[in-house]
């Protein structure tokens, strides 16, 4: 079909590289170049600045792309539509979501809505929050769940919920008997922190910051997981969302404390590109994750090190 060569012009764009696009099209590096080369030759314009290295858009090719793109979008969502027609509750939802949202939590929603909408296909991908956006961007994932959500031109974003933020230790730390203490009694001690970059990383530094409290890092890691294994070895206290030690502190292997005076909070967010469509089935179950944000639900009591090994690609 026509919109072939239209495809590999907007994958040429976005990759910025004639290979990489020949590779997402199944077709030869040549042929990438002949398309977009054709594609000039009907419009007679330049759409590409082959002079430069890399090679740049012209005007009229950055005014192409743009209208190309949306209408790749429009027209994947048409197909959608109409292959969904015969049977909308059959509608396959793919939801990337970061690890620390928790497993054992999602698994209760998506049982939950599974019950109301048996012919659902969702399918939850835990990933870490870089690739939670590039899916959602790249139209992979119908929408994303991650921590301090911030739409961009392309995104947008819904609150879905808060979640408090506890003091984490063994229960043979120090800290261990309190029932509520300042972040300012962290000051000294040794924490095991989220990797730097990570945005809850940030924010924690921010909150330490503005209260003038001290910790000696002993170590940090992009993984929840890891993050309680090493709590629990004894390497130092963390701050962690409340809901995501639940079934550490049913098990006993982990205390929570909390925080008195200025409250700490993760708010989650769902991310969805503004030019998708939702499906039936999508919306239904974005709808049922935002009736259900404040839902209390009680983690089971899982083998830990299991939990730690569930899938390596998974990310705070």
């Amino acid at each position: 079909m026509y919109f072939k060569p239209l495809r590999i012009f907007c994958d040429v764009v976005r990759h910025r590289s004639f290979s990489r696009a020949a590779d997402a099209n199944g077709v030869s590096q040549p042929n990438a170049s002949q398309a977009v080369h054709q594609l000039e030759q009907h419009l007679g314009v330049q759409l590409l600045d082959r002079s430069r290295r890399p090679f740049v858009l012209t005007a009229e090719g950055e005014q192409y792309y743009e209208g190309c793109r949306k209408l790749l979008v429009s027209y994947d969502s048409l197909e959608r539509k109409v292959r969904s027609l015969h049977d909308a509750a059959e509608a396959r939802v793919n939801v990337a979501s970061i690890y620390s949202v928790g497993l054992a939590h999602m698994s209760q929603f998506l049982s939950d809505f599974r019950t109301n909408y048996p012919d659902s296909d969702v399918r939850l991908e835990f990933l870490h929050p870089d690739r939670v956006i590039e899916l959602v961007e790249t139209h992979q994932a119908d929408f994303g769940i991650v921590s301090y959500p911030q739409e961009t031109k392309v995104l947008a974003a819904v609150r879905w919920r808060n979640e408090p933020m506890v003091i984490v230790v063994p229960p043979s730390h120090s800290l261990a008997d309190s029932d509520r203490v300042p972040l300012e009694k962290l000051n000294g001690e040794t924490m095991v922190a989220f990797a730097r970059g990570l945005k809850i990383r940030e924010e924690i530094d921010r909150q330490f910051a503005l209260r003038n409290v001290q910790v000696s890092v002993g170590s940090e890691f992009d993984n929840i997981e890891i993050i309680k294994r090493a709590v629990e070895a004894g390497h130092g206290m963390s701050l962690l969302p409340e809901p995501t030690v639940q079934h550490e502190l049913a098990a006993g292997s982990l205390v929570a404390i909390e925080l008195s005076g200025q409250q700490i909070t993760r708010p989650l967010g769902i991310m969805y590109h503004r030019d998708h469509e939702l499906s039936n089935t999508a919306k239904r179950f974005l709808e049922y994750l935002q009736q259900h944000a404040d839902d209390q639900l009680v983690a089971p009591l899982i083998d830990s090190q299991a939990t730690a090994n569930h899938n390596h690609t998974v990310k705070a």
